[in-house]
């Protein structure tokens, strides 16, 4: 059975860091495009990184471009989502998803077929 487990989401004060976790299983994990988004209240979800299969190509959302770092380790099938600098705009739930359907890294959830069930980052004094 296919899965994605997201870990690592918590509350942080205004210029601190957060390292997201995405685990992998059921699936032959380096076919597949891995993207990073997220979904804040009363907003629609966003694309916030990919990274491709063999994670030799990424890209960024404008509004994290600098602060984040996305990065996989296909031996342990774990896409990483580090995070720093962060903002009280960066709140949101933050979830990964897989596609094996493009061939290029796609900010469109519409793109992604695997869910994660989603990990809470709170940006707060």
């Amino acid at each position: 059975q296919l899965q994605l487990v997201e870990s690592g989401g918590g509350l942080v004060q205004p210029g601190g860091s957060l390292r997201l976790s995405c685990a992998a299983s059921g699936f032959t994990f380096n076919d597949y495009y891995i993207g990073w988004f997220r979904q804040a209240p009363g907003k629609e979800r966003e694309g916030v990184s990919c990274v491709s299969p063999n994670g030799g190509s990424t890209n960024y959302a404008d509004s994290v471009k600098a602060r984040y770092t996305i990065s996989r380790d296909n031996a342990k099938n774990t896409v990483y989502l580090q995070m720093n600098s962060l903002k009280p705009e960066d709140t949101a739930v933050y979830y990964c998803a897989a596609t094996s359907r493009t061939y290029y890294c796609s900010g469109y959830p519409y793109d992604y077929d695997y869910w994660g069930q989603g990990t809470q980052v709170t940006v707060s004094s």
